[in-house]
Formats: C-alpha cells, sequence, structure tokens
C-alpha cells in the first residue's frame, strides 16, 4: 500500500472543560451536588463557604485542623488513661480485667466476619440470623451446618437450595449424616422472624401457623387451607374451597383473614430499611393575589464564594509554581462558580415554564394534568430537549400536592371526542379512581374501565388500559375479586 498525505477540511464541535463541568452540574441531583461542592472545597483552597450573612474574622484552614488534631489527641489520651488501669495485680490474668474472648478456628472466623462490622453497617437478614445460629449451636459441625443454610436463604426469606445441594456442598469440607442437616433446618425455621428457611410459601405460612395458640379461631381451617387449596386461593376461585372444605361463605372469609396476618416474606422484616430522603430543590407556593410563586431551595446548595485571603496572595508578574498554582485554582474557581449559577439559573427557568403550564395540576391534581413533552419546554426557553432532559431528571419540585419529579409532568397526549387532549398521566389518575370505588364482588375489566371512559369522551383501547393499570401496579380484575 502506497503511503500519501491527504488533506480535509471539516467542522467538529469540541467541547471545553468549561462546558463539560457545566452539564456534569446540571444532571446531578440535590445530594450529589452537595457531594460535589464538598469534595471541590476540599481540593480547592481558593473556593469558601460563607457561613453566616456576617463576615466573620478570617482563619486559615490549617488552623482549625492544627486545633481539630489537638483536641483529638488530647480526647484519645484520656480515653486511653480511663480504659488501661496503671497498676495490674502480680497475679492477675488478661481475663480479669478484659472481657473474656471466645476463639474461634479461621472458618468460625470467616463466617462471623460480617458481625464485626454490624456497628457500622445496617444489619442484614444473613447477619441476623447467624446471629441466632450463635447463640444457639454450641457444637461447630452444627454451626458450620447452619452457616451453610442460612446462606442459602434468599432475600425474602426462602430456602433456595435443596437439602441435597446443601449437604453435598458440606461435604466437600466435613463428614455429616443428612439427619444432622434436617435437625439443624428444623432449629433454624424456629428463629425469628416466624416462616424463616421454609422452601414454598405453603410451607412458609404454616410454619408461621404453629406458633398461633391452639386455641386459635379457625386455625385448623386455615391450616387444611394453606395445606390443599392454596392455588384455589391464589386464584380467587372461592366456590371451589368452600365446596371442598364444607365451609359456608362467613367462615371461609374469617378463615382468609387469618391468613391474611401471615407474612409471606419473613424475610424483609428484617432487611436493612435504607430510605433515600428526597430533598426538594424547588418550591411552589401560593401567594394571597392567587399567583404561583417558584423558588429554589436555599438549603440544598450553600453560598460560595472566591476565598480572598489567598486571592490576594496572587501576584501578576510572579511565575514560581505556588503562584502558578493559586491563579489555576482561581480559575477552576470562578468556572466552578458560574457553572453553579447557570445550573441553578436554568433549574428555575425550566420550573417556571413547567409550572406555567400545570397550573391546574397544582389545584385539582394528576387528573387535571395537561399533555406536555420536552419539546414543548426546550421551545419555550430556547434550549435543546437533551439540556431539558438532564435538568428534570432527579430533580424534585415541592407542590400543593406533594413532592415530585420534574419528569411527572411530562406526559403524551391521548385525543377526546370533544376535540380537546387529554394527558396520559391524568388518564391514569381516572383509572385509579374507578378501580377505588369498584365493586370488590364484581371488579371493573379493562373493557368496562373502557367504556367508562368512553362516556367521558376519551376513547382509550383496551390494551392501553392494560399498559396503564399495570403501570399504576394494579392487579387485573379477577386477580381483585373479593368475598366482600
Amino acid at each position: 500500500m502506497k503511503t500519501s498525505l491527504q488533506l480535509h477540511l471539516g467542522q467538529q464541535l469540541t467541547m471545553t472543560p468549561q462546558m463539560q463541568q457545566a452539564i456534569r452540574l446540571l444532571q446531578l441531583s440535590s445530594l450529589e451536588l452537595q457531594t460535589e461542592i464538598q469534595q471541590t472545597l476540599e481540593s480547592n483552597p481558593l473556593l469558601e463557604q460563607i457561613e453566616s450573612e456576617e463576615d466573620q474574622e478570617y482563619l486559615p484552614s490549617h488552623a482549625l485542623q492544627k486545633e481539630c488534631n489537638s483536641d483529638n489527641n488530647e480526647l484519645n489520651s484520656s480515653l486511653k488513661e480511663e480504659i488501661i488501669p496503671e497498676d495490674l495485680l502480680l497475679d492477675s490474668s488478661w481475663s480479669d480485667t478484659y472481657d473474656s474472648v471466645l476463639l474461634l478456628t479461621s472458618s468460625e472466623q470467616e463466617i462471623l466476619s460480617d458481625l464485626a462490622h454490624q456497628k457500622n453497617n445496617e444489619e442484614t437478614l444473613q447477619e441476623y440470623l447467624l446471629g441466632q445460629a450463635y447463640l444457639s449451636f454450641t457444637d461447630k459441625k452444627d454451626f458450620t451446618i447452619a452457616a451453610s443454610i442460612i446462606d442459602a436463604i434468599n432475600d425474602e426469606g426462602y430456602l433456595c437450595d435443596s437439602l441435597t445441594e446443601i449437604m453435598q456442598d458440606l461435604q466437600k469440607n466435613i463428614v455429616i449424616d443428612p439427619n444432622d442437616v434436617k435437625v439443624v433446618l428444623h432449629r433454624i425455621q424456629n428463629f425469628d422472624p416466624p416462616g424463616i428457611g421454609a422452601s414454598n410459601l405453603s410451607e412458609c405460612l404454616l410454619l408461621q401457623l404453629k406458633r398461633y395458640p391452639p386455641d386459635t379461631l379457625w386455625l385448623e381451617d386455615a391450616k387444611k387451607l394453606i395445606s390443599h387449596h392454596l392455588e384455589a386461593l391464589s386464584k380467587r376461585d372461592y366456590a371451589q374451597i368452600m365446596r371442598g372444605m364444607k365451609l359456608s361463605e362467613q367462615d371461609l372469609l374469617a378463615t382468609i383473614r387469618l391468613i391474611q396476618t401471615l407474612n409471606p416474606r419473613p424475610g424483609n422484616k428484617i432487611q436493612a430499611n435504607r430510605v433515600e430522603y428526597i430533598v426538594p430543590d424547588i418550591y411552589v407556593t401560593k401567594r394571597g393575589n392567587g399567583r404561583w410563586e417558584v423558588e429554589l431551595n436555599p438549603d440544598i446548595v450553600p453560598t460560595l464564594r472566591v476565598n480572598n485571603y489567598y486571592a490576594n496572595l496572587i501576584k501578576r508578574a510572579d511565575s514560581s509554581f505556588t503562584n502558578s498554582y493559586l491563579k489555576n485554582q482561581l480559575q477552576e474557581a470562578r468556572w466552578f462558580l458560574k457553572s453553579l449559577h447557570n445550573r441553578n439559573e436554568t433549574l428555575l427557568k425550566t420550573a417556571c415554564c413547567i409550572i406555567d403550564r400545570q397550573q391546574a395540576f397544582l389545584e385539582y391534581g394528576d387528573k387535571a394534568m395537561q399533555p406536555l413533552v420536552l419539546h414543548d419546554i426546550a421551545k419555550a426557553i430556547s434550549m435543546h430537549e437533551s439540556t431539558i432532559s438532564r435538568v428534570t431528571t432527579n430533580k424534585y419540585i415541592y407542590t400543593p400536592q406533594g413532592i415530585y419529579e420534574l419528569k411527572h409532568f411530562f406526559s403524551n397526549h391521548v385525543a377526546s371526542q370533544n376535540g380537546k387532549e387529554c394527558s396520559a398521566t391524568a388518564i391514569r389518575a381516572i383509572i385509579k379512581k374507578l378501580i377505588a370505588v369498584e365493586d370488590p364482588r364484581n371488579p371493573l375489566s379493562d373493557d368496562k374501565i373502557a367504556q367508562n371512559l368512553a362516556k367521558q369522551g376519551i376513547k382509550v383501547a383496551r390494551r392501553t388500559i392494560a399498559k396503564y393499570r399495570e403501570f399504576l401496579n394494579i392487579s387485573t380484575s379477577h386477580e381483585r375479586k373479593r368475598l366482600i
């Protein structure tokens, strides 16, 4: 192949570092933005946070750190002096002064390694069960078997592997009897929470009923229903259950109410509750003159400014390393402040445009939501749709109807018979309201819901109703059927 030189002319868009930073800040959520600001404050000495409106006397950061370190050293030394006794008796031993520690083998230490971090981490289901096993099984072999069984229990509390598979896995290291595995599993099934370690739903519910007092009303009927008619119960075939168990409708209803007190997923009760708190980025309030006011949440973004102490150290004609470093940090601080300002301005402008078009929602809720797409907002504020998509993702707004993500206000339109457009969000709200007031003995089918919407001038296909119903996590009419 012959080599040659060629010249091509072309244009391409190159994103500057400043533009990349602005786009990245734009798509961050409020919690992610606070983390980003904190990291920037720690890495850039030219940025500082204004703690109060009144300017306080400047104190260099290294002095504060030194003072904190000094306090920490004093605290640590005081703890050491308080915990370790100055004098020990000549014949004293370690256990006389300190709490005794159970010496475990390396395999047992590996099994219980996660338990040592429970003070700092939220307790999982496996850790919770291992803690009970540690107190229940004194024999090392039984504890090893229990650890393997607990490892095979999923987050919902069910045993995923069969006893044969667990036994084969254990026999790679120790010699065990199959009866030992069954005995250990039976003891684990008596652990808290009730119903743990079951292989299926029927066994899980029966394990929980075993803990009820023997004189509990409808207890025997509940056990019989779960053992022989659980599939019919899942299908809402109440007539078959009443024929098979020879129960009246009232007796069956009382039996079902007892079963409803059970937990089909016992493991979820122990799983760590990792609650993610939503902090609204924007507040919408109605003033006395009837107008809606949109404002940014001042608690999300702290007030930042350039640190005058370090900025005054920069010399124009100095080309030393320290002076060049301060110049670069000063420029980055200004870029960051500008990007932060542009983010807030774009967010506020977008929110104002959305609220201006969705004022009916603020008054009446989802049923009054108007059709709206990204292109409408982008055209109104002269921005690209990708920018609107970034600024409305993971950004939340506080309204009289509740806290919503900005994405909630966008929905496609559906043409109605009177020539007006209805949003998909409004249709879903109507469907939810219709199902909420339906007869539980004769719930509305998707066809009937479509007919009710047609009476209101909204023409929607049955498959669209099914899609909206699934979006709302509402089961089918057959599954919603109740005795009462």
